[in-house]
């Protein structure tokens, strides 16, 4: 069993890997991360997200131009953001979900790990 250390140094690893991936292929990370973790389920949560050129955008109204294309983003990255989390907790991903808002700035990416086994569950 993780100590409780341990499992928040594991999480702030999984919240620095994701907000690095945001600011290598953006040019800039969030100003604040978070990352959860209960049973199956991680969440990363991130402040402050935009570029200046998709703040310009949103504050002209075009955040559905902007949210469609960090979807985009994130789907050609999934592999990324998943690699990260599974190299973080030693479980695999089977499913990602993301999702960005504009007021408040916010991005959440949230994965769904393989349950863990009955007998691995049981291991001393």
């Amino acid at each position: 069993m993780e100590t409780p250390g341990a499992t928040g140094k594991m999480l702030l690893g999984i919240t620095n890997s994701i907000v690095g991936l945001h600011r290598e292929f953006y040019g800039r990370g969030a100003t604040r991360g978070r990352t959860i973790m209960q049973e199956n389920y991680v969440v990363c949560f991130m402040e402050d997200i935009y570029t200046k050129a998709e703040r310009t955008l949103i504050d002209a109204g075009n955040f559905k131009e902007v949210q469609r294309s960090r979807h985009a983003f994130q789907i050609t990255l999934e592999g990324r953001f998943t690699d990260a989390v599974e190299e973080g907790t030693g479980r695999k991903v089977v499913g990602f979900l993301s999702q960005v808002t504009k007021d408040p700035d916010y991005a959440i990416e949230a994965f769904v790990l393989e349950p863990v086994s009955k007998s691995r569950q049981t291991e001393p």
